[in-house]
């Protein structure tokens, strides 16, 4: 048996490849397209596993994933591949559009012809399992209350709604196809081999390099946020329960400020990696011009999963931050081998 991911070398991808043949025989096909944030060295540890292959291609290539998928025969697609950065959708919304919206659409086609030249038995098994966020709900005001799978979707920021409609793709394939499809809405992640473009990353390689912590506007935008780990294992129990066509929010149940998380990730540092001159790292935190249509507040409800699949997280925001932030401690020649020139570009023009 076989599963195909996509996007298996990117962040949350890398992560639940590593998982999943931490604790499964069955193989895996890695499909990604290695763009700037995919990276073949963050499954070092696994080019060598007989039960793992990597294909270097575009999940909008329909001859390339067709002759996959016939390659294969996998019995489910985890679809992680996307454009995700809400700076870069700011820059350049045409490759969220591309790579979001065509790119899954023709994923979706493509997985359409070959799930309906199974048999009966494998058709009735096949699952299409795409991975999605819940910017697509828009921003909550302070009091309001999270998220469900039923609000509607109003997206904010070009990532934002390249990522709804790529969810709206997903969900006609089911009502028009029969396609069986799952669909989850995370919250942010954290955690190991994410570039560091997003916001815990970025200021771990900033504070142990002596440059700012850079804080968008006042800092009090509110986000859940969930361990990666703890990621992976919620869509392992979709894929293995989630009732076909449904939608599952996934969440850390922990709300916090971006400036409180800066405030914690300093204080973590302070302890594992004290500064030589002996001042704290929140001494680099330094505010920066807000981003254009920057969300407020992100939160989501987990009660359906919890209840329907019996999933919770298991690590706490300061338990998660802790291994976080020792991973990179640890893993600083992978750091520095993603911190090209071209990063460095990009920084200095987002922060200034």
């Amino acid at each position: 048996m076989t599963v195909v991911v996509t996007g298996g070398a990117g962040f949350i991808g890398s992560n639940f490849v590593l998982n999943w043949l931490s604790q499964n025989e069955e193989c895996v096909v890695n499909l990604d397209k290695l763009t700037y944030a995919g990276n073949r060295e963050s499954l070092a540890e696994v080019h060598t596993d007989e039960r793992y292959t990597f294909v270097r291609a575009d999940i909008g290539d329909i001859s390339a994933v067709s002759a996959l998928l016939d390659k294969y025969q996998p019995r489910a697609l985890i679809n992680f591949a996307a454009e995700s950065h809400v700076d870069r959708s700011i820059d350049s919304p045409a490759d969220f559009v591309e790579t979001n919206v065509v790119g899954t659409f023709r994923l979706l086609e493509t997985t359409r012809l070959f799930w309906q030249s199974l048999p009966a038995d494998r058709k009735a098994e096949f699952r299409f399992l795409h991975i999605s966020t819940d910017e697509v709900y828009g921003s909550l005001d302070a009091s309001a209350s999270a998220f469900r799978e039923t609000n509607q979707y109003q997206p904010n920021s070009p990532y934002a709604a390249s990522k709804a409609a790529s969810d709206h793709f997903v969900r006609a394939y089911y009502h028009t196809y029969g396609l069986p499809v799952l669909t989850t809405n995370c919250s942010n992640n954290y955690g190991p081999y994410q570039f560091p473009e997003k916001l815990i990353p970025l200021c771990i390689y900033n504070a142990i390099n002596g440059r700012p912590l850079p804080v968008y506007g006042d800092g009090q935008q509110v986000r859940d946020w969930l361990y990666v780990r703890d990621h992976c294992s919620a869509i392992m129990h979709v894929l293995q329960q989630g009732v076909v066509g449904e939608t599952y929010n996934i969440g850390g149940q922990c709300e916090m400020t971006n400036l409180e998380v800066l405030k914690l990730l300093c204080a973590i540092l302070d302890e594992l990696a004290p500064r030589s001159d002996g001042r704290g790292y929140a001494d680099q935190i330094t505010f920066v011009k807000d981003r254009p249509g920057h969300d407020r507040r992100y939160a989501v409800d987990t009660s359906k999963i919890e209840m329907a699949l019996d999933w919770k997280p298991e690590e706490t925001f300061e338990s998660g931050l802790r291994k976080t932030v020792q991973w990179y401690l640890q893993n600083q020649i992978w750091v520095a081998n993603v911190v090209s020139g071209e990063y460095q570009g990009w920084v200095g023009k987002q922060y200034g």
